[in-house]
């Protein structure tokens, strides 16, 4: 059973510089992906995260007439670019790492539109073998910054 990751209501402080939070969180993109297939590969891997990690979003938003705007992630996320060979190096130290949280869109979930495929197909690889497009991590700052390096901002 995976460690699950988040924030208890104590922790969350969205009135304080995303840096000041003890999580932090990135998604590491292919940056040789087109930009349609960018947002796609970034949009599910936070729908994962937003769904897995505890306390991650804040509150809604309320406008000046009222209207409610859903809340957002209070901790900011940072997208980052890598090749392909550095996405299966990352997404395989993030894994081996305690305190974690991993969330991954290997290709083939972008060549069908039938999930069951998409599960058949990752069922027959190995994780070496699955050519992610994204990964998404959230976990301590300092744990997830010598998993990602140095990485460049998506461009």
């Amino acid at each position: 059973m995976p460690t699950l990751i988040g924030f208890t209501p104590d922790e969350i402080d969205t009135g304080a510089p995303t840096r000041a939070a003890r999580l932090k969180w990135v998604v590491v993109v292919d940056a040789s992906l087109p930009p349609g297939r960018v947002a796609n590969a970034t949009a599910c891997v936070g729908a994962a995260t937003g769904a897995a990690v505890t306390g991650l979003l804040g509150p809604d938003a309320i406008d000046a007439d009222g209207s409610r705007h859903a809340g957002l992630p209070w901790i900011g996320c940072t997208i980052l670019a890598a090749d392909s060979t550095q996405l299966a190096i990352i997404r395989a130290r993030a894994a081996a790492s305690d305190g974690v949280y991993v969330a991954d869109m290997p290709a083939h979930a972008q060549l069908t539109r039938v999930y069951d495929e998409y599960l058949d197909a990752a069922a027959a690889r190995a994780p070496e073998d699955l050519g992610y497009l994204a990964v998404g991590l959230v976990g301590p700052r300092n744990r997830v910054d010598r998993i990602v390096g140095r990485l460049p901002l998506l461009s």
